[in-house]
């Protein structure tokens, strides 16, 4: 009972040192809030020009909440494209460059971390030079080499390019390596092979990295609007950002119309943001970036 009541009580000395609230701990709280007012604020004003009546939104002097609140931009935004095809598309590219992305980078990352062959370090020097390239450096010879295949408005055509991701591979590597190789040798005695190790071991093990590769693949595809742009001409097969930037410059530039479409473009990335966050934080503390 001694032992208990001790323990009882310096946890509770730690839980009143943590709660004191020091200088530093009150500046860092100021930090905090500054930047989240920041970033708040023209989130706010973009969804509250949404709602103006049209013409209001350019209205001098600019105002918060207009003469009255319409969803007559949503509408319209509804009305002239193909909304749900649109989703639909982006949900699929989306999901299909996660799944694809999150399995071929852990392959290669695994590869690069525990097997020994010829070229590992020329090749894996070529994976990380590739993080230092700019992606729309490369957006000629892909769409070359997507016409080649046959694959121009076509879903593949949007996702093959945007599968291989050279920062994945590094991220995964880093984390790979911190993973005990007494598990894996343990398994090696019992009779498994490399690749009941990968999947049985090393991929459980891997979940918090593995979500937040996935989650941050998923939010990048989604906003990606360059190449899917350049490969889709088909207003059937066009991502959300592509259908809504066409509807804008059909009709003109109409700002309530236009923050309505991103408003609708960045809610599902939000949900699923606030979904997440916590698979998020967690992978970013595993990477052991979070400090560099």
């Amino acid at each position: 009972m001694t032992l208990l009541a001790e323990r009882r009580t310096t946890r509770l000395a730690e839980r009143g040192r943590r709660a004191r609230w020091t200088p530093g701990r009150l500046a860092m709280l100021c930090v905090a809030v500054v930047l989240a007012v920041a970033w708040v604020l023209p989130l706010a004003y973009g969804v509250a020009t949404s709602l103006k009546p049209a013409g209001e939104e350019v209205k001098t002097p600019l105002q918060w909440i207009g003469s009255t609140v319409t969803f007559e931009a949503y509408q319209k935004v509804w009305e002239a494209g193909d909304l749900p095809q649109w989703m639909f598309n982006t949900f699929y590219v989306s999901a299909m460059t996660t799944v694809l992305t999150v399995l071929l980078c852990s392959m290669a990352a695994y590869g690069f971390s525990r097997t020994e062959f010829r070229g590992r370090r020329v090749l894996y020097g070529l994976v990380l030079a590739g993080i230092m390239v700019p992606p729309q450096v490369l957006m000629a010879p892909l769409f070359a080499e997507m016409l080649a295949l046959g694959l121009v408005d076509t879903y593949w055509g949007v996702i093959l390019p945007q599968v291989a991701v050279p920062a994945m591979v590094f991220i995964l590597v880093k984390f790979f390596e911190g993973v005990p190789r007494e598990l894996e040798e343990a398994a090696f005695c019992d009779g498994a092979g490399r690749w009941r190790v990968f999947w049985t071991i090393v991929m459980p093990l891997s979940r918090p990295i593995l979500a937040a590769v996935a989650i941050f693949t998923f939010i990048q595809t989604w906003n990606n609007f360059l190449w899917p742009f350049l490969v889709t001409t088909d207003p059937n097969g066009m991502t959300l950002p592509v259908g809504l930037v066409n509807v804008q410059s059909s009709y003109g530039v109409r700002y309530s119309q236009v923050m309505a479409s991103l408003v609708i473009a960045g809610l599902p990335l939000l949900v699923v943001f606030a979904l997440f966050q916590r698979q998020i934080v967690r992978g970013v503390a595993h990477t052991g970036l979070a400090g560099q």
